[in-house]
């Protein structure tokens, strides 16, 4: 096995990492939940703090086109997520447009009214998909809770929506995007894809696939800070739907300022109220470095960091027989993956104590995120070597590790 220092040597794509503020005594293994902090998004806050807000002031809204910001970060994840021009919006939050697009998609798709939501969801997507149901009422939304995989056993006849997550928040599977919306539209069926794990290291090819509606965070792998901005993907051939949330952003004259609400073509309809300049500034230069390289580069790296990971824990008894709930197939794992251990929360504040920052999902599961954007070879020997000395020193056992945090 080639050690790690060959294979950063070999790595097309090292010179990557030098576009990010990474402390030198820490490992960074959890893009996968806040990205790093590029220098590109350092400058260009400073640039519209300084010289376009602090300068111009409310002239900025015409003199930087602040006012078109939702709309030109939107272009730039469409050309990251595969999707044609004007079907990718960039505003509030992942939750809020996870709500308009399952809005939309029952209206859609009226009369019927069932929504199926996966078992293992992200709670949040749950608990929107709850909240829209008490809203309309059981004669207009009735839900369903479905495993991922008894999905092609299920009656999808009378299905409006089905909500899904791309790649599983605990594990790390990646889903069949193509099977199964395929499987949904052949039933008559839409579907709402959570792209939070996926995007930015993921193909996700979403015109290609005829994907129908998704949203997105943008403060995981595409490092837009933390709490940045969402996205929604509404394909053109559903972007007639209403936003449920109307707001003078979305509509077709905004300083006309009607009394009645008038939606705007396409996909700025579903904008809602004016968004963050800030927030969408630190977005849009944390997508810079998408023009450098392809996502295509991003998820071959991806797996051979995550392939190295495995050939590592095999290398020492302690990890060998460590079980991992994320599959081997490259074909079905995103980027990043799960261990499950019995001591997994003190286990995981060990590496952060050695500087190997993970995170920890209940119930016992510790995550292990690999950015191809700055992460390294010897990030992932690293990450081993120290959880071997963890498991085989039970450090994992000092008291300070037992203490949780609210963020963990």
């Amino acid at each position: 096995m080639k050690t790690a220092e060959q294979l950063d040597s070999e790595d097309a794509l090292r010179f990557l990492r030098e576009y990010y503020d990474l402390p030198s005594d820490r490992t960074y293994l959890d893009g996968n939940s806040l990205g790093a902090l590029s220098h590109a998004v350092k400058e260009q806050l400073r640039d519209v703090t300084e010289n376009q807000w602090g300068t111009d002031l409310i002239d900025g809204w015409n003199n930087h086109a602040w006012i078109d910001m939702p709309l030109r970060v939107g272009e730039a994840l469409g050309g990251i997520l595969g999707a044609r021009p004007g079907e990718v919006i960039c505003c509030d939050n992942l939750s809020i447009n996870l709500f308009k697009a399952l809005a939309a998609a029952l209206e859609l798709n009226a009369p019927r009214r069932k929504m199926i939501t996966e078992a293992g969801h992200f709670p949040t997507d749950n608990y929107i998909a709850e909240g829209l149901a008490q809203l309309l009422g059981p004669n207009r939304c009735q839900i369903e809770s479905v495993s991922v995989d008894r999905l092609r056993d299920t009656d999808l006849s009378e299905v409006a929506v089905i909500s899904l997550s791309h790649v599983d928040f605990r594990t790390g599977t990646l889903r069949d995007m193509a099977g199964i919306t395929a499987l949904a539209q052949k039933n008559g069926a839409l579907v709402v894809w959570d792209l939070a794990h996926s995007a930015g290291v993921v193909n996700t090819n979403l015109s290609d696939l005829q994907v129908d509606m998704a949203v997105g965070c943008t403060y995981k792998f595409l490092n837009g800070g933390p709490g940045s901005p969402g996205f929604l993907y509404v394909a053109e051939r559903h972007q007639h739907a209403a936003n449920v949330l109307p707001g003078w952003m979305g509509h077709a004259d905004l300083f006309a300022f009607e009394s009645s609400y008038r939606p705007a073509g396409g996909i700025r309809r579903f904008l809602t109220g004016t968004q963050s300049v800030l927030a969408m500034t630190a977005v849009e230069a944390a997508l810079s470095v998408f023009k450098t390289v392809t996502v295509a580069a991003l998820r071959e790296k991806s797996l051979a960091l995550s392939d190295y990971f495995f050939a590592c824990l095999a290398q020492d008894p302690s990890t060998a027989d460590i079980d991992c709930v994320t599959p081997r197939q490259a074909e079905q794992r995103g980027s990043q993956i799960s261990l499950r251990l019995a001591q997994g929360f003190p286990v995981s504040q060990a590496l952060i104590a050695q500087g190997v920052i993970v995170d920890y999902r209940e119930p016992d599961i510790v995550r292990f995120g690999f950015s191809p954007l700055y992460n390294s070879f010897q990030d992932v020997s690293r990450a081993v070597r120290e959880l071997e000395g963890i498991l085989r020193t039970q450090g994992y056992r000092d008291p300070r590790f037992q203490h949780r945090p609210r963020v963990t």
